[in-house]
């Protein structure tokens, strides 16, 4: 199969986001590296929600209101995508519709509400339940489901990354991405094996949420009971077949971490670095720590800062 997304959709990503912001940060890290083991933050919190989310979504709900005509864009989301899709819709006049899991992060929650959008409460355990409301209710005619996980146009949003990464360390070995329902590291993964394909692919997952760990490892969509996991970001256990068939290709390596292992990154990324980042968000730290250092230049995507009351406490951090 070929690598999606192509590079023709990548740029006029680029083209696009230019519009709403520019490059993110990417920071020598200050800790981190060692003699012939250079480390880099890419910081994707500091865009609009806190989160690289709202690349994918513009992107997405643009493409769409070129081909048709769209009464509400709907999404289901633990967060960092419903407020991502809350501002796209903003951005470009649309009425959005979030149906949220129980129990969503409260600074998640609020943003998307603080954006306009109507939230819709499932009461579902997980992603997939809010998942199945969702995907009803987008039964109705004029309704756009941007959903995160199966979106085509989605991916090419996060892609911009790797472009920017090209741009700022031409040299980079490996990049080092978390991995929840891949469309970041499909996006970035397809840039890099179009344009830089010598750079390694490393994929993290949370290890009680390894659904796409073990869909990668076996080829074929391994769907697991749980994801109960503190890094709400990476809990996914319904993997889509064209999903893992998409990793296959563009992902050289996936990694599990621990929940303590994020919890710590999170303590070293504030401490060290001045950076504030959620469970998801410090993942790609936390595998660079338990794996140990690779040779080269390494960047490591702390994709998200919007962390829960409890899980600062357990990290023993302050977001002041």
């Amino acid at each position: 199969m070929p690598i999606f997304p192509r590079f023709s959709a990548i740029r006029e990503a680029q083209n696009l986001l230019l519009q709403h912001f520019g490059a993110t940060p990417l920071i020598k890290s200050k800790t981190l590296g060692s003699a012939g083991a250079q480390v880099y933050l890419k910081n994707e919190t500091v865009l609009p929600t806190g989160s690289f989310k709202p690349r994918g979504a513009l992107f997405a709900l643009a493409s769409n209101l070129k081909r048709r005509r769209i009464e509400e864009v709907i999404a289901c989301s633990t967060g960092n995508h419903g407020a991502a899709v809350a501002f796209a819709a903003k951005s470009l006049g649309v009425p959005a519709i979030i149906f949220l899991p129980e129990h969503p992060v409260p600074v998640k929650r609020k943003k998307i509400e603080q954006l306009g959008a109507r939230i819709v409460d499932t009461g579902s355990p997980d992603l997939a339940g809010a998942f199945q409301h969702a995907n009803e209710y987008a039964q109705r005619p004029g309704v756009y489901f941007l959903n995160d996980a199966t979106d085509p146009d989605l991916p090419a949003g996060p892609a911009t990354i790797a472009m920017e990464l090209l741009e700022q360390l031409p040299a980079m070995t490996t990049v080092i991405v978390p991995m929840g329902d891949t469309a970041l590291i499909r996006g970035m993964g397809a840039a890099l094996k179009q344009r830089a394909p010598s750079v390694r692919v490393v994929g993290v997952q949370a290890e009680r949420a390894p659904s796409y760990y073990l869909s990668w490892q076996q080829g074929k969509a391994v769907h697991t009971d749980t994801c109960d996991t503190c890094a709400d970001g990476l809990a996914t256990r319904t993997p889509d077949e064209g999903n893992v068939a998409s990793i296959r290709e563009a992902v050289d390596e996936v990694l599990l971490v621990k929940e303590e292992e994020m919890l710590e990154a999170i303590r070293r990324l504030r401490l060290n670095e001045g950076l504030l980042a959620e469970p998801a968000g410090a993942a790609a730290v936390a595998a660079y720590i338990n794996s140990g250092p690779r040779a080269g230049q390494t960047v490591l995507l702390v994709t998200g800062r919007n962390i829960s009351e409890a899980v600062r406490q357990q990290a023993g951090i302050s977001t002041g």
